[in-house]
């Protein structure tokens, strides 16, 4: 029976073997000055104050307050449990376990935990943590450490971050707060947007295990997430001199000098990344987008496109928003490569919303560098083709119209366009400037009265009152 017992205490670590004897509490009680020292006298208080006394003769206690106990009976059931899971029978385990948990409702909080861990071996997490959550009840054993930490794990791995900080929490309160323990609590507060107590957390883990990197990079997304940009740079910089393989510093680094507002130092670590063969579709678009600010469009165009061959699920929307930004610098032919490389890499997943918006790019190319009108005019109708309510559409075929003196197909356009509620002020304002380049002030006044009336705007009302001035002088 003893050589069983001691057995089962080394599997579950949850046996007391030590107890303080009455005499070794009554000698703890003699102040503990020390005969020599270089302390002052009330900096020495705190040697007899007697909590402090209280506190040090327990730390002569093996810390068994932190495991439930269990009875010499309870003993014998773990052992055929272990037994069970020696031979790989968890489900034999599991029929056991529940078996003593369903007869005695009071039985060990060591019964819980273990139904707990096989639960989290077979990766039935939800059972897993049920299991634990009983095993720190107020019922059975809230102090119990190793049934916290493991709770703490399990809603790390379900994603629930803000769960996971008051069991983590109770592990350090419980004197388990070990370097793993506080990582995951930085990372848990890094979850919910709680960057200080993160912050905090990172920097214990680190005093205690200065080896591993997690902590370190935790640290410095925390630096970065309050906007501590400098601090997380130069975290950044000092890791990369020891692991200058790992993308994810570079690329926090590059972030950081984003924050810093030095683009270009930024664009630098983004090309350092990409010729490590470790950018991502992600990285290569912020690349794209500060070449652009820096009026820099043919290399723009260059990592646009890198990051849209990264990606078959690229966001199309975002990519015709850069052939428009382009466009509109006048970068003519780096516009018409992007348009021509979205239309050939994405042409099964081109719909008609997006179509249209690469017709209307093209519409404007066809202008801008002189394709001539029958072009433009193609395109236009072939927009009003997709989408018969395209008011954009029908306001440009309107203006093209008007600039080759085809005046009642101007109209027709723009009374079209009118019909639409999105694009009738902008109809009306365009039919009133063809009525006025008429000298047909009169009918010009009701068409920019009404376009007024719908969307106010301080240029229209100014070329409204000047009609009105010329029609009432005439």
């Amino acid at each position: 029976m003893k050589k069983r017992y001691l057995h089962i205490v080394l599997i579950l670590t949850s046996v007391s073997i030590v107890q303080l004897s009455t005499a070794a509490r009554k000698k703890s009680e003699i102040p503990l000055v020390p005969p020599t020292s270089y302390l002052t006298e009330s900096e020495l208080d705190i040697w007899n104050d007697p909590a402090f006394q209280k506190q040090f003769a327990d730390s002569y206690i093996a810390e068994t307050e932190i495991e439930p106990r269990v009875t010499e009976d309870e003993v014998e059931k773990m052992m055929d449990v272990m037994e069970l899971m020696q031979a790989d029978d968890l489900d034999g385990a599991v029929v056991l376990l529940q078996k003593e948990i369903n007869r005695n409702e009071a039985v060990s909080a060591v019964f819980d935990f273990t139904l707990a861990n096989i639960y989290f071996q077979q990766e039935k997490l939800e059972q897993a943590a049920a299991g634990y959550e009983k095993a720190v009840s107020a019922e059975k054993y809230p102090k119990f450490r190793r049934a916290w930490r493991n709770l703490g794990l399990i809603y790390i791995r379900q994603g629930e971050f803000k769960k996971a900080l008051t069991p983590l929490t109770r592990v350090v309160e419980l004197d388990g707060g070990d370097a793993i323990t506080y990582g995951l609590l930085g990372y848990a507060y890094s979850s919910v947007e709680n960057h200080i107590p993160a912050e905090s957390a990172y920097r214990m883990a680190i005093l205690l295990d200065p080896a591993t990197l997690d902590w370190k990079m935790g640290l410095a997304r925390s630096f970065f997430k309050q906007g501590r940009y400098a601090e997380a740079a130069a975290l950044c910089g000092q890791l990369i001199k020891d692991q200058p393989e790992k993308a994810d510093l570079w690329l926090l680094q590059a972030n950081a000098y984003i924050g810093l507002n030095q683009p270009m130092k930024a664009a630098e670590i983004y090309e350092i990344v990409n010729s490590m063969g470790e950018s991502s579709s992600k990285s290569l678009k912020i690349l794209g987008d500060i070449y652009f600010n820096e009026e820099l469009y043919e290399m723009a165009t260059n990592s646009y496109i890198a990051a849209m061959k990264k990606d078959p699920e690229y966001d199309l929307k975002r990519a015709v928003q850069s052939a428009k930004v382009l466009n509109s610098r006048g970068a003519l032919q780096e516009t018409r490569r992007l348009v021509e490389f979205i239309e050939t890499q994405f042409s099964g997943r081109l719909d008609t919303d997006t179509r249209k918006d690469i017709l209307k790019v093209r519409a404007r190319l066809a202008v801008a560098d002189g394709s001539g009108d029958d072009e433009e005019v193609r395109v236009l109708k072939e927009i009003v083709e997709l989408d018969p309510q395209d008011g954009e559409a029908l306001i440009l075929l309107g203006q093209h119209a008007a600039r080759t003196g085809n005046t009642e197909k101007a109209i027709f356009y723009y009374e079209q366009a009118a019909y639409l509620e999105a694009y009738e002020a902008d109809a009306k304002v365009r039919h009133a400037q063809l009525l006025v380049g008429q000298g047909k002030y009169d009918d010009a006044i009701p068409l920019l009265r009404r376009a007024q009336l719908l969307k106010p705007r301080d240029n229209i009302q100014e070329y409204l009152e000047q009609v009105e001035r010329v029609a009432k002088n005439r």
